[in-house]
């Protein structure tokens, strides 16, 4: 249970939702948008957030659809990690949400809260960065269309009292040649010490990571070195640990050694996957 009260509301429209987090923003009830919840939930019982009111989403039909409209995938920010797996639309985007906790939690964490949360694995981004998928955002403004890598810098940059209505994504990406392979401490269940996500268009290697640094990245220079022909894969994986964006995370998981010597490994071994097909 949370342990303090709070004010509840669950607009039915997109614009409902900004207008009341607007009026409540205005009375100072620091109001907070719950879509799956289980954040909020987790860090109210840290006492690390306090909404005095919350906007749920839920209720809202753009935020739940997940269909195809011509060539796009839409997926709604209220669609639930385990939807998103069990649809098999995005087999690549599907595997990253599997990796997210264990089930029951996944029957909850929806693929809008995963992107916003504070919890900076964020591992279902992965196959949106190397799909340059775009962000439907919604907000007092109304609704805007950005590229991923306009938005999404390490974690999600929204306005005030905006929030994440939509993910859209070429179906072009599909069906590409994919990997995913997540290293966690120990079991099938927990944080990443290296999660990877590649798919190959073209000639092409695309690659994107969490657990390795504090932040889920995409990297162009690493992806110049995954690409350089002449250089075996070890070495391209090699000269891409030297290319990360940060220093690698020493927490309860692991430490930096270990993480650079698990990434590594895992580089080389999507290379030689994509490389094969």
């Amino acid at each position: 249970m949370i342990p303090f009260d709070f004010e509840y509301y669950r607009p039915s429209s997109v614009k409902e939702a900004a207008d009341a987090y607007q009026a409540l923003q205005a009375q100072g009830k620091q109001p907070m948008y719950w879509s799956g919840g289980t954040e909020i939930i987790t860090m109210a019982r840290l006492n690390e957030d306090r909404p005095g009111a919350v906007v749920d989403l839920k209720a809202i039909p753009e935020c739940n659809v997940m269909e195809y409209r011509e060539n796009d995938l839409i997926i709604g920010g209220c669609v639930t990690l385990s939807a998103v797996t069990g649809s098999n639309f995005f087999p690549l985007l599907g595997r990253a949400a599997q990796g997210v906790a264990d089930q029951t939690s996944r029957n909850k964490i929806t693929l809008g809260g995963n992107l916003c949360g504070r919890i900076y694995y964020r591992e279902a981004v992965l196959p949106l960065l190397v799909a340059d998928s775009r962000l439907v955002i919604a907000g007092k403004g109304g609704v805007r269309e950005a590229a991923i890598h306009e938005v999404f810098r390490g974690q999600i940059r929204l306005e005030p009292g905006e929030f994440l209505l939509q993910t859209v994504t070429d179906r072009e990406f599909v069906s590409l040649p994919s990997v995913h392979v997540k290293k966690r401490q120990i079991g099938n269940v927990g944080y990443p010490l290296v999660t990877l996500v590649a798919v190959k268009k073209g000639s092409r290697i695309r690659a994107a990571f969490s657990g390795i640094c504090g932040f889920p990245f995409r990297s162009a220079s690493i992806e110049q070195v995954l690409n350089t022909p002449g250089l075996s894969a070890e070495e391209r994986a090699r000269q891409a640990a030297g290319r990360l964006p940060a220093p690698p995370l020493t927490n309860t998981e692991g430490t930096a050694d270990y993480r650079l010597f698990l990434f590594r490994q895992t580089v080389k071994d999507a290379i030689h996957a994509l490389e094969g097909r």
